[in-house]
């Protein structure tokens, strides 16, 4: 059997992943060395936006999404070659889903038994249910159609976004924080705890997982592009087609925000734009670095960090890497001018983290869900 394994997906996921496990810090810790207005705008694009906006810390949690979504019909075909059934290919894709959500719960604190006080939505729980949509429409619709469900999504949750507010809130704009449906069904119907403002509002809720869907989505549109065999496409033609594509949303996008903003907080449907136009520009670019021109070596580093991505993502939350890191790097940063030593001590952070993947990576030792 054909290993079908795109080496380039694991790069991208990895370098994805990078600015969770402490880029970001070591970024804005750079900066601050040198202020100035470019440096401070980078610093800027390290952390979320408040409400309306976008960084590019905004786009490290649906690139992860979509790249889940580009995985599938790698998966799905090796599972069809495998002979398996329609209700075993159900069971995996349910199976899967109901693992991430677990694991989100874990990351919440599942174990300290407060149900109370549980947030029930997560980051993982988010992945797990929007990329089983999309995952369960890839099964059973071909492209147009689910080009138009993608689309009907978009549209309809729009419209739902800018003209239907939350019942129990008077005369509140429907975009605003307090005012949004999406607050107002979380509040009804997610059980525990919402993680802003008192039980008022969380990003990862109900409703904005229908738009996640199509974040998904479109990484399983990239994915069957890059599957295409050469014969009937060359990976630069692929390529193209994939900026083409990206171009495309950002257009709509940035055409669209007057209308709804992006927010990825109510995970808007110009946020799906947005952010879907910038993971397939960047699966367009690792792609053809890497499976194209066949430039591979350099990825190394970040393929041990996505090919155990959940790990280092569940790890950080688990164990005090911060602990670990202080030890053997804070004694040298205290000795240092004090804007050097926060570099030293964030870039410490990140070789402890990639250490462990590394440990992981030499003992064939991987997190699958």
């Amino acid at each position: 059997m054909k290993n079908q394994r795109l080496m380039s997906l694991d790069a991208l996921r990895g370098f994805d992943m990078f600015f969770i496990m402490g880029l970001s810090g070591l970024v804005a810790t750079l900066c601050a060395l040198w202020p100035n207005p470019v440096t401070d705008a980078i610093a800027h694009n390290m952390e979320h936006v408040a409400w309306d906006g976008l960084t590019h810390h905004d786009t490290i949690f649906p690139l992860f999404l979509f790249l889940a979504g580009v995985s599938f019909p790698f998966s799905y075909a090796k599972q069809q070659e495998l002979g398996y059934s329609k209700a075993k290919v159900y069971a995996k894709i349910f199976r899967r889903a109901a693992m991430l959500i677990f694991l989100g719960l874990i990351y919440n604190g599942l174990f300290r038994f407060d149900f109370e006080n549980l947030r029930c939505a997560s980051v993982l729980a988010r992945i797990g249910i929007a990329w089983m949509g999309a995952a369960l429409l890839y099964v059973n619709f071909g492209v147009k159609t689910r080009a138009w469900i993608s689309v009907a999504i978009l549209v309809g949750y729009a419209l739902l976004s800018k003209y239907v507010g939350a019942p129990d809130v008077v005369d509140a704009d429907p975009l605003s924080r307090e005012g949004n449906l999406v607050g107002y069904i979380d509040r009804m119907f997610m059980p525990g705890r919402l993680i802003y403002d008192n039980n008022h509002f969380d990003p990862e809720g109900l409703l904005s997982a229908l738009p996640a869907v199509v974040t998904a989505m479109l990484g399983v549109f990239t994915g069957e592009l890059i599957r295409l065999p050469k014969e009937r496409m060359s990976g630069e033609r692929k390529t193209l087609w994939m900026f083409l594509g990206a171009a495309i949303l950002i257009v709509v996008a940035l055409l669209a925000k007057g209308f709804v903003p992006i927010n990825k907080m109510l995970w808007s449907s110009t946020f799906v734009c947005a952010v879907g136009g910038y993971s397939v520009a960047m699966m367009a670019l690792f792609y053809y670095l890497v499976d194209v021109r066949g430039w591979q070596k350099w990825t190394f580093v970040f393929r041990v960090v996505g090919m155990n991505s959940i790990t280092i993502y569940m790890a950080q939350r688990i164990m005090n890497l911060w602990t670990t890191s202080n030890y053997f790097f804070k004694g040298a940063a205290s000795h240092m001018p004090e804007l050097w030593g926060n570099v030293f001590v964030n870039l410490g952070y990140v070789i402890v983290c990639w250490l462990l993947l590394y440990f992981l990576y030499r003992k064939k030792t991987f997190l699958k869900v």
